[in-house]
């Protein structure tokens, strides 16, 4: 089964939680247990799988790439000033893979899955949702 997942994004740099979202198409698809694939579809937008309970750990991973990876200082940003949300997305990568487990994700407790956005606001953003069934 496959899903495209819609979001849109306040900020150009966030990280937006859609493990509800990525949930929902798990129960849509029915498959009680397998692999979650998700992909984000766009150069400078990312997946992670980050701690949801204390939301000063989504605004350190932000600081942290703002840090190692400055804003304005690329050659890309001749083109359109957004160099660093290629190399920010590019670190971060575009896919995450979560096993299914008797019809949930297989997060910890602590887990939460987000798209980091690097190059917003964005109107939408698409991330692609596979669920395969283990046979």
């Amino acid at each position: 089964m496959r899903q495209v997942i819609h979001i849109s994004t306040e900020s150009r740099e966030t990280l937006v939680d859609i493990t509800d979202k990525v949930a929902a198409a798990v129960r849509r698809s029915g498959v009680m247990n397998g692999i979650v694939a998700l992909y984000s579809q766009g150069a400078t937008g990312a997946l992670m799988i980050q701690e949801n309970w204390d939301d000063s750990v989504q605004a350190d991973v932000v600081q942290f790439l703002r840090k190692l990876i400055p804003q304005g200082v690329w050659l890309h940003d001749r083109q359109d000033g957004n160099g660093d949300a290629h190399l920010k997305a590019g670190l971060v990568g575009p896919s995450e893979t979560i096993p299914l487990i008797d019809g949930e994700l297989g997060l910890s407790r602590w887990q939460n899955i987000f798209f980091c956005e690097f190059d917003g606001p964005r109107a939408e953003r698409n991330v692609i949702c596979t669920v395969l069934e283990d046979k």
